[in-house]
């Protein structure tokens, strides 16, 4: 899958570090890792602004549509715009589940499950290390 913005694994780890992300960030965003639930910095955040993408910055949630899922990781109803993100099916694990990526550079992001709040009946459950919050 080709995205608007590519950079070679070197190219992306030195910007995440050129950012300050945390040092899960490339694992996450480049290889599909997930960080242990109730340990990332953005899951009890509970301020007005918008989540983006660690690798591009490219808006992807804002806290309007942020609530408690319980599951231990940020969890969102709905991205801030259609395009925002992307998602594909991922058999890890031995089990079929939706991936979310950032529809710009193709960070993976974390998943999408149909057992979220109204008015979408969507949790997306993201990696705090893929994401970075800029208050309103």
């Amino acid at each position: 899958m080709t995205y608007k913005i590519e950079k070679t694994a070197e190219e992306w780890k030195e910007l995440l570090k050129a950012k300050n992300a945390e040092p899960l960030a490339f694992d996450v965003t480049r290889k599909e890792a997930t960080e242990r639930a109730y340990t990332g910095k953005l899951e009890s955040n509970k301020a007005a602004g918008v989540y983006r993408c660690i690798c591009c910055d490219k808006p992807l949630f804002s806290s309007d549509t942020k609530y408690e899922s319980g599951s231990g990781w940020p969890s969102y109803f709905q991205p801030l715009a259609p395009d925002a993100v992307g998602t594909k099916v991922d058999g890890l694990l031995w089990m079929k589940r939706t991936e979310v990526h950032c529809a710009d550079c193709g960070a993976h992001l974390g998943h999408v499950f149909e057992d979220g709040p109204a008015p979408t009946g969507l949790r997306y459950c993201m990696n705090s290390a893929s994401l970075h919050f800029v208050p309103e």
